[in-house]
């Protein structure tokens, strides 16, 4: 699995921005309460049907920013394990670049990372 790219060139004429996404089912529950991987599944998911509701898809994805609350590099590993489960699903997922910040605390208790994503489309 490729995980991290510096750089990416994106070629088209639209640009979608897709609203930091958390681990939030269809219902508005909370997915995986104190499991990272859950979550950064779930977020991946989210943002997948996100990106199919304008007609776009992971391939498209130009740029991810992640939140993650009280980030560590031992965390990498749970990061990663979500990545896999979500491609599972999804399919092979690309590695864009890809920005992690640490945060305090996201909006809501129990969640433990928020991720954002820019795609471009023709």
């Amino acid at each position: 699995m490729d995980l991290y790219r510096q750089t990416a060139v994106a070629t088209g004429s639209k640009l979608i921005f897709i609203a930091g996404q958390v681990a939030w089912d269809a219902d508005g529950v909370l997915v995986g309460e104190g499991d990272l991987a859950a979550q950064v599944e779930q977020c991946y998911l989210n943002i997948a049907a996100a990106l199919s509701g304008v007609g776009a898809s992971f391939d498209q994805v130009a740029k991810l920013t992640v939140y993650a609350v009280d980030w560590a590099p031992d965390k990498m590993p749970l990061f990663v394990e979500g990545v896999a489960r979500a491609g599972a699903t999804l399919g092979p997922l690309p590695a864009p670049p890809l920005t992690g910040i640490g945060v305090a605390a996201l909006a809501e208790p129990g969640l433990l990372v928020e991720i954002e994503a820019i795609a471009v489309i023709d």
